[in-house]
């Protein structure tokens, strides 16, 4: 048995570290988080100054029974887990559960798994930092709090199908996304006219050289039209030239967020599959540590960086800089996302191969020198008005850190690498004239969010940190919030004025515009949760408000403020405001009155029970006729549809005719568009718009779902049939679902294979269950993690060690039902049956 267990957060490091350490060290993963907060009661206990009640995470009672008992066994037990604010907490959390004291039990902490640094973490040992729990604890705390008191407020009044949430940090991302949705629908596109000229000249070479030059722009086709007019029959003379240098400066190495940005411009990746390849990289020993946001580069590395770079591109390309970090919060201490050995410019395995090398260029370009520029402008002159037109050129006379890396930006139009050439001009040189053109041009609304660009928004407000910023974009996706989408383009016509042999064409041209791909857009729930939270919390939802609370968890990690008295400031306003709300508001439905119809009923578009819909006529009362509804359509919402659009949705449902004398009706109903015929019901396929289904299609759809649904095959006298679901390709017998593995030919199941697969479930059924009481809704069975009681659904653990296979197998009933009143006292209480209400007749409405 080793002398010293070293704890860390994952199995991978943990292989790594202990390779390095050698016999004296035994490292183990704690796999994460240990603890969290219990789910019942909110889990904090706000009359004693909100103290956190903890549990063990069921998944993670066997890790923690088997760290236990290693830490008793070893001499000693060092406490290793990441870096940042998180880390620190799992490392408190481990010496609460171990029972180490924190005051002495060794914390180390390093930047990058290599030899050196793991080994002088372990020569410099510190404690554990309780002011960076505590913000831990507080961002929990006050996290727990606001989503356990808002939640049931949206159940309440918005409701719709559950599985709403709210939160500090997610409620004000929707926000952005909705508040950005909002101005790009108020948008309204301006065009105008930009003037350019073909012209060319003679080189040195006696070759023809053609180029443009602009002129002015026109906001009116007629003024566009009167300039191209008063160029007729002119000639363009040069009239100045100027030669300026310039330069570019190389980007940052990468922190958290802007790692996730250039990731997503360059490579294509969402935050999530960002951030869970860079965990990777790390945990491997290949870069630092991927939860940063400081643009420092340590010593070692700097020499490292240079050695490289005069070694593959010579030392004029080396240019040493200092990079200042603009977040105050960011620890100077730590470094920027970098290779851990300069020396490698990739790494073998090729899912990481390319966010690796994304990393290795962006980090060895920051310490190269300037690209060095030379821009040539040349004014041009019109004789027969006057009038200017201006050429640009742009040569890259020194390559510098270009050689290497390019930052991307998030302006779509902009492209990498721009070089152009003008020809070698002087002044008074007469130029050839080709044509000159007026094209209408149309202002652009600015781009919905990306994920990466969401990010860098939620950084410039001050708002999370970057160990948040990929669970929150998940979260909310999850929630139906927001939407990960491409937007196809729409054909858009626009002019051109073209002046060319001295006669002026009109010709009118077509575009693609307007396509976005994986962008963020709003649902019709994220667009009401995110105005009825707005106008009942204001705070909540004020971004200078949220980004002070991040401010004041800084506070409190560097030892300024104490945690619960800021939680307990911000508690007390937001529980009023909570109780106040459910007491006063009304419910939110997002209600837009569209319109009214030809007999007088309102046409009104408001989220439903199930979703978005629109409504013909008011809410009945009395013997008045009972509104009509229908279902929007993926693409559209409450905010953006027409009256004409509206009233196209209630052309579904109407009768396509018959078939073997049934009627047949096509819809859009909770799960989705489908054809109705009799009672059964087809769904239509993905992709497929309901408006198009005609007869035919819809009596195609009906037969292919008989031929899916037809037997393949019998087994014991019953029908067995086939089909693909969730969870992959699946055979139906007797009610009993049976999975088909990759092995089998599904597409030709023989009888045996069928046989096989039923024979293999009813073995497995078997085993599953050590006695069952049916009528009780009660049984005992083999779980994964050994024998459970399972009643009405719900998992109940046996007393440990109480009871042998054996025994288990002639346990009686009324033993098992004290094991569940155990852990469940109100599991047999008898709930009193409903009151049935007398029937009573409708009373005339009161006057007002």
């Amino acid at each position: 048995m080793a002398k010293n267990l070293l704890i860390v957060e994952s199995p991978a490091k943990a292989k790594t570290i202990e390779g390095i350490l050698g016999k004296d060290f035994e490292v183990k993963s704690c796999f994460g988080h240990i603890r969290d907060l219990e789910k019942n009661d909110m889990g904090i206990d706000i009359a004693n100054n909100f103290n956190p009640k903890y549990i063990i995470s069921p998944e993670k009672t066997k890790v923690v029974a088997d760290l236990r008992a290693l830490a008793k066994k070893s001499d000693e037990v060092w406490l290793a887990s990441d870096e940042d604010r998180e880390g620190e907490s799992i490392s408190w959390h481990l010496a609460e559960v171990l029972k180490l004291d924190p005051k002495t039990t060794k914390r180390i902490v390093f930047h990058e798994i290599t030899k050196p640094a793991i080994q002088k973490a372990v020569q410099n040992p510190r404690t554990i930092d309780m002011n960076l729990v505590d913000a831990q604890q507080a961002r929990r705390v006050l996290d727990r709090i606001v989503g356990f008191e808002l939640s049931p407020v949206l159940w309440r009044k918005i409701g719709m199908k559950g599985g709403l949430s709210a939160g500090r940090v997610q409620s004000v991302a929707v926000k952005l996304i909705v508040e950005k949705e909002r101005e790009i629908n108020q948008f309204t596109p301006v065009s105008s006219f930009k003037v350019e000229a073909s012209l060319a000249a003679t080189d040195i070479n006696n070759r023809t050289v053609s180029f443009k030059a602009e002129g002015a722009k026109y906001s009116q086709a007629d003024d566009a039209e009167k300039f191209l007019q008063s160029c007729v029959g002119a000639k363009y003379t040069v009239k100045d030239i100027q030669v300026k240098p310039g330069k570019r400066t190389p980007a940052a190495p990468f922190t958290t967020s802007t790692l996730q940005q250039e990731a997503s411009r360059k490579l294509g990746y969402g935050v999530s599959k960002t951030m869970l390849l860079a965990q990777k990289l790390y945990e491997s020993g290949k870069i630092t540590y991927m939860r940063t946001d400081s643009v420092n580069l340590g010593e070692t590395a700097m020499d490292a960086i240079k050695a490289e770079i005069a070694k593959s591109y010579g030392n004029n390309y080396i240019q040493v800089r200092k990079y200042k970090n603009k977040n105050e919060g960011a620890q100077e201490a730590h470094e920027a996302i970098r290779p851990t050995y300069m020396e490698n410019s990739t790494v073998n395995d090729p899912e990481l191969a390319r966010l690796y090398e994304l990393i290795w260029k962006r980090t060895i370009a920051s310490q190269m020198s300037d690209a060095e520029l030379e821009k040539t402008i040349a004014k041009i002159n019109i004789s027969t008005n006057n009038e200017e037109l201006t050429a640009t050129g742009e040569v890259i006379k020194f390559d510098g850190f270009l050689k290497v890396y390019m930052e991307s930006t998030d302006d779509e139009d902009t492209e990498e690498g721009d070089d152009s050439r003008l020809p070698n001009l002087t002044p008074g040189q007469t130029l050839d004239f080709n044509q000159m053109t007026a094209t209408e041009r149309f202002t652009k609304h600015s781009a919905r969010y990306t994920e990466a660009s969401l990010v860098k928004k939620l950084e410039e407000l001050g708002i999370g940190r970057p160990s948040t910023y990929a669970p929150t974009i998940s979260t909310i996706i999850k929630r139906t919030y927001v939407e990960k989408k491409d937007k196809e383009g729409v054909k858009r016509d626009f002019r051109i004025l073209k002046l060319k042999n001295d006669t002026i064409q009109k010709i009118t041209d077509s575009e693609n515009t307007g396509a976005e791909k994986s962008k963020l857009f709003p649902t019709d729930l994220g667009l009401v949760v995110t105005d009825f939270l707005s106008l009942h919390f204001k705070d909540v939802m004020d971004y200078s408000f949220t980004a002070n609370i991040e401010k004041e968890f800084d506070d409190i990690a560097e030892g300024k403020i104490v945690w619960n008295k800021m939680v307990k400031d911000f508690y007390g306003p937001f529980h009023t405001g909570v109780e106040h709300t459910l007491e006063t508001a009304e419910r939110a439905v997002g209600e837009r009155v569209l319109g009214v119809s030809e007999d007088g009923k309102p046409i009104i578009a408001r989220m439903g029970r199930y979703g978005p819909m629109v409504q013909i006529g008011a809410q009945a009362t009395g013997d008045e006729e009972k509104p009509k509804f229908a279902k929007l359509k993926n693409t559209q919402s409450i905010e953006t549809i027409t009256m004409e659009e509206a009233l196209e949705l209630f052309k579904l449902g109407a009768p396509l005719g018959e078939f073997e004398g049934q009627e047949i009706t096509v819809n859009i109903g909770r799960f989705g568009p489908y054809v109705k015929f009799g009672d059964q019901f087809v769904s239509i396929p993905k992709g497929v718009e309901p408006s198009t289904v005609d007869l035919d299609r819809a009596i195609e759809l009906i037969q292919a779902k008989r031929i899916e649904d037809a037997p393949v095959a019998q087994y014991d006298e019953k029908p067995v049939t086939k089909g693909k679901g969730r969870f992959g390709p699946f055979i139906k017998w007797n009610d009993m679902f049976i999975n088909v593995p990759a092995r089998y030919n599904f597409d030709n199941l023989t009888q045996a294979d069928i046989n096989q697969l039923i024979e293999a479930k009813l073995v497995k059924e078997a085993n599953r269950f050590i006695q069952q009481w049916p009528e009780e809704k009660i049984a005992i069975e083999n779980g994964r993690w050994g024998p459970e009681v399972v009643y009405n659904k719900k998992r109940l653990r046996l007393p440990k060690g109480k009871y042998t296979a054996d025994e288990l197998v002639t346990i009686s009933l009324d033993e098992v039902k004290a094991i569940i009143v155990a852990q469940d006292p109100k599991a047999f209480d008898k709930k009193a049956p409903a009151k049935k209400k007398a029937a009573t007749k409708k009373a005339a409405p009161k006057k007002k």
